[in-house]
């Protein structure tokens, strides 16, 4: 097949969600449609040694949620889907916020009961900010929930979105019996059973056609065709362009669990989410059917097998073809690399494959090569942009339990903050390490990853910081800076990447600071 039909083939994008709207079990499910996996695995309960596909981290297992996105790749009608799965929960945000880097449209699920939820806001907001065509599901309608139409408006009012329903439930909780298909025209039925192929579903060409009296009875038959025509009536028609552009929102519903509503979703899917979208770089924007290959790495997991020692970084590839044991080069490092054998993931499961196309995902085994960010080309030297570390929110010393294990820990705790799952911070007074997470959650997974997959012990102590922001050197006014360093000498560190970074113990401080120092620049993301 040729590059422009293999783009052409080719959907990427992300699934989001706070935490329990569902967004695992409708990844499950989608799988099964593609005929990836049998049968779903319980996605909560632990008692049963099944944990869901996607998620493969023993304490993912044990806890019974997402915390490192996961890459599912599987085929649907010719249609080739890259779904990434990612963390619901907020103290796992900077990761997905990374992955939103690596899609080309989303999928948001919403609870019908819940409806909008704080997670959910913030990460609708970095979709819009990036103009990332969105979806909007709303799960477990087979529960009590809200009212259809009140949701719809708590998605325009809350996350500031366009909506267009393309399907509408037929009752709700108890009173649950189907979806009225509109963008397909037709009914389903619900069975309650979450088998592959359950629904019947039922072709009506039009909707005040009397079988649909005799399939639902009379009541729900007018009742749903009051509710479609106040709903054609009310949202504005479904138009590909503006959905494409980030202005215009589908909505379908359905339950996950039950597998309803889910091929419809699918269905419409494959036929209006994006293609590989080209990506703006620090040199030029980068269209996917360009020949040579570049790509940038949003993930790297270390221990994917902790029998082998191994970190896979997750590269996305942004346009031309990647192949096998061909040398591409690493910008950063200045030096060209080879990879004998590239994965394509399918959750835990990993296939070797020798060619690799755009909107694809492919890990790379990796020794410490790859940092967050890194850019892989043919040959130009340009940076993708855009995979920013964010002011942690959280922050706390890191010591040594084991002083007979202080290599393991040492390599640990790089081979993690390389992961992205945390920043590190070298205090310039005393040389102290310090932990910044985004939620309070992660020390527990640095503490158990350390033990349980580098034999290393750490334990924490508190650190009152507020915020640390990052220190532009370049365009800083030198004096201003020296004084600034003398003074605030305490409270500097260095990061990862050896910039120079200022923790603020309060609000206050950091407003005294900024104003006193006017002239040194101060900025709350790594990326300036």
């Amino acid at each position: 097949m040729s590059l422009p039909s293999e783009i052409k083939r080719r959907r990427t994008f992300g699934i989001i969600s706070h935490p329990d709207a569902g967004k695992t079990t409708l990844t499950e499910k989608l799988l099964l449609f593609g005929g990836a996996i049998q049968e779903a695995g319980a996605v909560k309960s632990n008692k049963v040694k099944k944990g869901a596909t996607s998620d493969f981290m023993e304490i993912e297992r044990q806890r019974g949620i997402s915390v490192a996105t996961s890459v599912l790749a599987f085929e649907y009608e010719g249609i080739k889907i890259n779904i990434l799965d990612t963390p619901g929960h907020r103290d796992f945000a900077e990761d997905t916020f990374r992955t939103l880097t690596a899609v080309d449209s989303v999928i948001v699920v919403i609870d019908v009961a819940k409806g909008v939820e704080e997670q959910t806001v913030k990460l609708v907001e970095v979709c819009r900010m990036r103009n990332i065509p969105i979806i909007v599901f709303i799960n477990k309608l087979d529960r009590e929930g809200k009212d259809a139409f009140e949701l719809l408006d708590e998605i325009e009012q809350k996350l500031n979105l366009t909506v267009t329903p393309m399907s509408f439930p037929i009752g709700m909780g108890y009173d649950f019996k189907g979806i009225y298909n509109i963008w397909e025209k037709n009914v389903n039925l619900f069975s309650g059973d979450s088998r592959k192929n359950i629904e019947e579903t039922i072709s009506i060409d039009n909707i005040n056609n009397t079988q649909l009296n005799e399939l639902i009875g009379d009541n729900t038959a007018n009742s749903l065709r009051e509710d479609v025509e106040l709903a054609t009536e009310v949202y504005p028609p479904f138009s590909q362009e503006d959905y494409l552009n980030g202005d215009l929102q589908p909505v379908f519903f359905g339950s996950a669990l039950n597998n309803f509503g889910v091929r419809e979703l699918l269905d419409c899917f494959i036929e209006i989410a994006p293609t590989p979208r080209p990506k703006e770089s620090d040199t030029r924007l980068v269209k996917p059917e360009e020949s040579d290959f570049s790509g940038f790495v949003f993930k790297i997991h270390a221990n994917m097998d902790p029998k082998h020692r191994d970190r896979l970084a997750f590269v996305k590839i942004v346009s031309g073809t990647f192949n096998r044991n061909t040398p591409y080069l690493h910008v950063r490092n200045n030096k060209k690399m080879k990879f004998s054998s590239p994965n394509a993931f399918f959750a835990e499961r990993k296939e070797i494959v020798d060619v690799s196309y755009p909107g694809d995902i492919v890990g790379l085994h990796d020794t410490g090569n790859f940092k967050i960010g890194d850019t892989l080309t043919q040959g130009e030297l340009m940076k993708y942009k855009g995979i920013p570390s964010f002011s942690p929110e959280h922050f706390k010393y890191i010591n040594n339990v084991d002083p007979l294990k202080s290599k393991q820990l040492a390599k640990g705790i790089d081979q993690l903050m390389d992961e992205g799952v945390a920043q590190l911070f070298v205090l310039e007074l005393n040389g102290r390490k310090v932990i910044g997470t985004v939620g309070a959650l992660q020390f527990e997974v640095i503490q158990y990853r350390l033990e349980h997959e580098y034999s290393a012990k750490c334990s924490y102590e508190n650190l009152n910081v507020f915020k640390a922001c990052w220190v532009e050197i370049k365009h800083s006014d030198p004096e201003q800076l020296k004084e600034f360093k003398r003074v605030k000498s305490r409270f500097l560190a260095i990061d990862k990447r050896g910039q120079l970074v200022f923790f603020a113990d309060s609000a206050f401080t950091l407003q005294m600071t900024q104003s006193k120092y006017s002239k040194v620049k101060l900025h709350f993301v790594s990326e300036f």
